[in-house]
């Protein structure tokens, strides 16, 4: 009768319990899926910064525009209070008359 019981069972079914014994390509399957979760990280924290830098460098640009014509504008008044000076005290004026543009009158 063991004769009998052994014949039914096959041989490898001996080697499925031994915990031990593990296949390696599910260690390299592991390894890549962590490393490529590692690199999905990686990039939506660059995305994230890439955002981040995009939005200050906006806000720079757009701070930067609003002060240039704010000293175009001092520029221009500058100007203006400059050309009203020589004209009420022209003879204590250096330089020639200067008109609303900046351009030399004369």
């Amino acid at each position: 009768m063991c004769s009998n019981n052994e014949e039914m069972m096959p041989s490898h079914s001996f080697f499925s319990f031994d915990k031990r014994r593990r296949p390696r390509r599910s260690r390299i399957q592991v390894h890549r899926l962590a490393r490529w979760r590692g690199e999905q990280n990686v990039e939506k924290d660059m995305e994230l910064q890439n955002w981040k830098l995009y939005f200050e460098n906006r806000t720079i640009i757009e701070e930067n525009e609003k002060l240039r014509k704010k000293a175009n504008l001092l520029h221009q008044e500058n100007l203006a209070l400059l050309l009203e000076f020589q004209k009420k005290f022209p003879h204590q004026s250096r330089n020639p008359p200067v008109d609303c543009t900046g351009a030399i009158e004369g």
